[in-house]
């Protein structure tokens, strides 16, 4: 019930990224039966692909755990990976249900040179331990890490298995785009209502509410005033606002106070958010077909500017949100609010980006080429290659100034946001979970365009100038409180709750159950929303939630001791 937080998806480039898991993240792999592959001569040693200085090409099978679009066979990016370091990348997106197809995966023992990590696999032993491949063959990558060496353990094991997409900063951050959780909203319904702040969940649907009655169409198909989103492993749509409410930072399903993680599902806080859900839905806000659309639905919907509303991850819609920007339709593009039961609550919305276990690269048992395929993923994790991953080719996608900073012009940017374009230009696929430097380069240039801060104010559409100068706001990130420092064992949706042990059967009916209850319940009479709500903590209370709990707490405990400075 997780979500991941920090994106490298930008206002300038994006991709639709599956940080997510349900709250149990790393995963306990079984290490011991893969196989440690052999030795390589010097010569192969030195370069990827290379023999000396000759570039030998090779293939690298990967699956992608998300649906995804093959690259065009003559994406500029790609080609220059397998002209300098001779690898070539034969993609598998997810098509379909993603447990049944890593179940037929892993009954055949079926996979992939590479593969998205997830916890499932790794529970099947299906990676093999990376550390002592690392520390032998990949320099650049160890350095990456170093500071986040014993983070990146299972903690079932010690071995390294997965290789974090995000999560690793160095030099300056820079914080202008903002791509977690929030109640997000059209701002043409700020823009048209005198750009209000806006605190409190009821504001929010007080304004959601005037501007649907207001203006019951949008170019000629009616006004949503609400949507959830509820579909395959992105349920933090409908599972995760509660937390946020009463000021807690994305923990997933638990809410962690003082250290003690406790289920947020069937608490009172939880109740009183799908209680108003409950009366939105009788006053005609939510859509009608919220709980039954998949995801591209639901993108679809928003990429049509009729959607006044919604909470989710900013990452999880930013390809909806491009192609309103391509459309011209910059006021139905969305503002992220840091919502709160009253204002008294401090929102803790932001945080400050933790590593993103158990989601990135792991090489499988069954690769032809372990040491050949590491050496690739060290040599693309240097600054010149980073560069090309993230801001393209100098000249065609950027500019350098006289001052050496990195710039685009006003064409340069609209092409990142064309997703047509970036098939051909952008290595899309692999760059989203690939190792990556965040943060700055060591000449200060942001590792992004849009932490660029001359780039981003640059790139501002007028609408977006003159919608911040309303609210005296530099970037959309100040509507948000600046985070406090993680706790060290945040967060807690990337705990390891184990496959087959009892805390994650539990958390699979838990979830389960909040699928099948909470539509009842938001979509019931506001007469009879009590005894829905009655029953669905009743099915709760058959559970042993106390196995899920004691699960997460006790992780928590080794973070504190294992990862603590």
């Amino acid at each position: 019930m997780g979500g991941k937080t920090k994106s490298w998806l930008r206002l300038s480039t994006v991709l639709l990224l599956s940080l997510s898991v349900v709250l149990g993240g790393c995963g306990s792999g079984n290490g011991n039966n893969a196989a440690t592959p052999e030795k390589k001569d010097s010569a192969e040693q030195t370069t990827p692909g290379t023999d000396g200085n000759k570039v030998e090409p090779f293939e690298v099978s990967v699956f992608i755990g998300e649906a995804g679009q093959q690259p065009t066979p003559d994406n500029k990016i790609y080609k220059k990976i397998k002209d300098e370091l001779g690898a070539s990348f034969n993609f598998e997106f997810l098509a379909g249900d993603i447990n049944q197809k890593l179940g037929v995966m892993i009954a055949g023992s079926d996979y992939p040179d590479m593969m998205t990590g997830n916890t499932k696999l790794t529970a099947a032993g299906a990676y093999i331990p990376l550390e002592d491949l690392i520390e032998e063959h990949a320099p650049t990558l160890k350095k990456h890490y170093e500071d986040y060496w014993n983070m990146m353990k299972d903690p079932n094991d010690g071995h390294i298995y997965i290789l974090p997409n995000y999560g690793v900063f160095n030099g300056k951050l820079n914080s202008s785009w903002y791509s977690g959780p929030a109640f997000w909203i059209q701002k043409a319904v700020l823009e048209e209502f005198g750009y209000p702040k806006v605190k409190t969940l009821d504001e929010y649907f007080d304004l959601i509410g005037k501007y649907k009655e207001k203006y019951p169409t949008i170019d000629g198909s009616p006004t949503i005033g609400f949507e959830i989103l509820n579909y395959d492993w992105r349920n933090w749509g409908l599972f995760n606002a509660p937390q946020h409410l009463i000021g807690h930072p994305n923990d997933g399903g638990v809410v962690v106070k003082d250290g003690v993680a406790e289920v947020v599902a069937n608490k009172e806080y939880a109740k009183q958010y799908y209680q108003k859900l409950n009366e939105m839905n009788a006053q005609g806000l939510i859509d009608k077909e919220t709980f039954v659309q998949n995801y591209d639905q639901y993108l679809a919907k928003l990429s049509s500017g009729t959607v006044l509303g919604m909470f989710d991850q900013h990452w999880n819609f930013q390809n909806a949100e491009n192609s309103l920007i391509t459309q011209g339709k910059d006021e139905r593009t969305y503002v992220g609010l840091p919502l709160v039961y009253d204002e008294n609550t401090k929102d803790h919305y932001r945080d400050r980006a933790p590593l993103n276990l158990n989601n990135g690269f792991g090489i499988s048992v069954n690769a032809k080429d372990p040491v050949k395929i590491l050496k690739m993923l060290d040599a693309l994790i240097t600054e010149d290659w980073q560069k090309v991953l993230s801001w393209g080719i100098e000249g065609e996608d950027y500019i350098v100034n006289e001052e050496g900073r990195f710039m685009k012009t006003q064409e340069q940017r609209d092409a990142f946001t064309d997703g047509t374009w970036k098939l051909a230009n952008k290595a899309d696929a692999f760059f989203g979970f690939a190792p990556k430097i965040e943060g700055s380069f060591s000449d200060g240039n942001a590792t992004d365009a849009a932490a660029q801060p001359e780039e981003y104010k640059a790139g501002l559409k007028e609408y977006d100038k003159k919608f911040l100068e309303a609210y005296g706001f530099d970037s959309y990130v100040d509507f948000f409180s600046e985070p406090p420092e993680n706790e060290v064992a945040y967060p807690a949706w990337t705990i390891d709750l184990v496959e087959g042990s009892e805390a994650k059967v539990v958390n699979t009916k838990l979830n389960d159950l909040s699928t099948k209850f909470l539509p009842k319940a938001i979509l019931a009479k506001p007469a009879d929303f009590e005894s829905a709500w009655s029953e669905y903590t009743a099915e709760i209370g058959k559970i042993n939630i106390k196995a899920y709990e004691d699960r997460i707490n006790e992780q928590i405990q080794w973070r504190i001791t294992n990862w603590s400075k």
